[in-house]
C-alpha cells in the first residue's frame, strides 16, 4: 500500500491532533497543516467547524482538542508504540458470543471492541488472542454479549486469526519510507501511515512470531523519525508566515 500524496482537510485535522500530546493545537497551526497539502484556509476552518459540530473535536477560545471519544483512539495509537506486554503461559483469552438477540449497532459496536482489544474472529463469534497483553478490563460492550473464557488451543491457531507475512511486509516498506521521507509533506503522509499500520500489529508474543518479526524494528525507526520530524515541524508552525 503506497501512502496518499495528499490528505482532506479532516484527515489532516485528525491526524495532527492524534499526534500531538496534548492533543490541542490552535486554529493557526491546523491551517497551516492543511496548506502543507493545498488545503485552503477556509476549507481548513469549515471542516474545524463540521468536526466540532459532529463530537470530533472540542472549541475552546481558538484551540481545537480531540473529543474524550477521539483521545481513546490516541491512547490506542500510543499503546501500539509502547505496547505493555506481559510474560505469556500459553494461555488464550477467548470470547465467545452468547447474546441471543443483538441489534446491528451492538453487533457493529463489538466488531469495533474486538479489533481495538486486538483479538481476531476465528469463526462468526468467536474471538481470540494469546493472554499476553496487560489489560484494565473488559468493557461492558463485550461482557454484555460474549462469554469470556481462558483456554489452550490443541494447535497453533494464529495463521488462521493473522496475515502476519502481509504485516511483516508492509512494515519493511514502511521501514524503507521512514528512511526516504523528504519534505514536510511527504513526513506527515508516512507517520501517518505507520500509526496505522502500528494499530493493527496484533501483538503477539514472540513465542507466535517467526524470528525476523519487524515489529520492534518499525517501532524503533519510527520514534527516531519522529523526534527529528516534530522538531522541523514545530518550527514551521511556529515561524511568521
Amino acid at each position: 500500500m503506497e501512502e496518499r500524496n495528499s490528505l482532506s482537510a479532516r484527515s489532516a485535522v485528525l491526524s495532527a491532533l492524534l499526534g500531538s500530546h496534548p492533543p490541542r493545537l490552535p486554529a493557526r497551526h491546523l491551517v497551516r497543516i492543511g496548506a502543507l497539502f493545498g488545503v485552503a484556509e477556509g476549507t481548513v476552518r469549515v471542516a474545524l467547524s463540521r468536526m466540532v459540530a459532529a463530537g470530533d473535536l472540542v472549541q475552546d477560545n481558538g484551540f481545537y482538542t480531540l473529543s474524550p471519544r477521539l483521545v481513546e483512539r490516541q491512547a490506542r495509537q500510543d499503546e501500539s508504540r509502547d505496547p505493555h506486554t506481559r510474560p505469556w503461559d500459553g494461555t488464550w483469552e477467548v470470547a465467545v458470543v452468547t447474546a441471543e438477540r443483538r441489534a446491528p449497532a451492538e453487533r457493529a459496536a463489538l466488531r469495533q471492541a474486538m479489533t481495538a482489544l486486538r483479538l481476531a474472529e476465528l469463526r462468526e463469534g468467536t474471538w481470540m488472542r494469546p493472554a499476553n497483553l496487560v489489560r484494565a478490563g473488559w468493557p461492558e460492550i463485550v461482557t454484555a454479549q460474549c462469554t469470556l473464557i481462558d483456554g489452550r488451543p490443541h494447535g497453533d491457531p494464529t495463521p488462521l486469526l493473522w496475515d502476519l507475512d502481509g504485516w511483516a511486509a508492509e512494515a519493511r516498506r514502511l521501514e524503507r519510507a521512514l528512511e526516504r521521507a523528504d519534505g514536510l509533506a511527504e513526513g506527515f503522509l508516512v507517520s501517518a501511515a505507520v500509526l496505522r499500520h502500528l494499530l493493527a500489529d496484533p501483538l503477539l508474543p514472540a513465542e507466535l512470531l517467526p524470528g525476523d518479526w519487524p515489529g520492534a524494528e518499525l517501532r524503533a525507526r519510527y520514534d527516531a523519525f519522529d523526534a527529528r520530524y516534530r522538531e522541523v515541524l514545530l518550527r514551521h508552525l511556529t515561524d511568521p508566515p
